[in-house]
C-alpha cells in the first residue's frame, strides 16, 4: 500500500518541497494534491490526486465539476478548486498574449496532448500580430 503524506519524508511532500525547489520541481499528482491539501476518512490526498490525474488525461474537453465529483474524496469543495485553479490559468494564460514567432513556441501549448497515445490534430488560431486567440483539438 502507498504512504500516506504523513508517512512520506518531509522533503518528499508536495507543500514541503513546493517551498523547497518551486511549482516546477512537483509532478502533476503533486500539484493536485498541494491544491486540494488533504484527503478524507475513505480516500488519502495521494490516491485522489492519482485519480483526478487519470481524469484530466483521460478528457479531451474540459472538466465538469460532476466528473471531478465522481473520484472517491472528491466532494464540492475540493472539486472546485480544482476547476478554479484551471479556469485561473486559463485566464492569466489568456490575458498574456502568447506570440508565436517560430515552430518551437507552439510546444508548450500542445503539453497538455504530450502524453497522449493518441494522433491529435490541432488548431492554433493567430491574430494579424501572431498572438494566439484560440487553441483546439480538431480530431482525434
Amino acid at each position: 500500500m502507498p504512504k500516506t503524506i504523513k508517512e512520506l519524508p518531509e522533503h518528499s511532500r508536495p507543500r514541503e518541497k513546493l517551498r523547497e525547489r518551486g511549482s516546477a520541481a512537483l509532478t502533476d499528482e503533486e500539484l493536485v494534491a498541494a491544491i486540494i491539501g488533504m484527503g478524507t476518512a475513505g480516500a488519502d490526498v495521494r490516491t485522489m490526486s492519482r485519480n483526478v490525474v487519470a481524469l484530466i488525461q483521460n478528457h479531451q474537453e474540459a472538466l465538469t465539476l460532476d466528473q471531478l465529483m465522481s473520484v472517491p474524496g472528491m466532494g464540492l469543495a475540493k472539486s472546485g478548486q480544482i476547476l478554479s485553479a484551471f479556469e485561473l490559468a486559463r485566464r492569466y494564460l489568456v490575458s498574456e498574449a502568447t506570440k508565436i514567432k517560430c515552430a518551437e513556441d507552439v510546444l508548450p501549448l500542445l503539453s497538455d496532448i504530450r502524453n497522449k497515445h493518441q494522433e491529435h490534430f490541432v488548431s492554433v488560431t493567430l491574430n494579424g500580430a501572431n498572438e494566439v486567440i484560440q487553441k483546439r483539438i480538431v480530431t482525434v
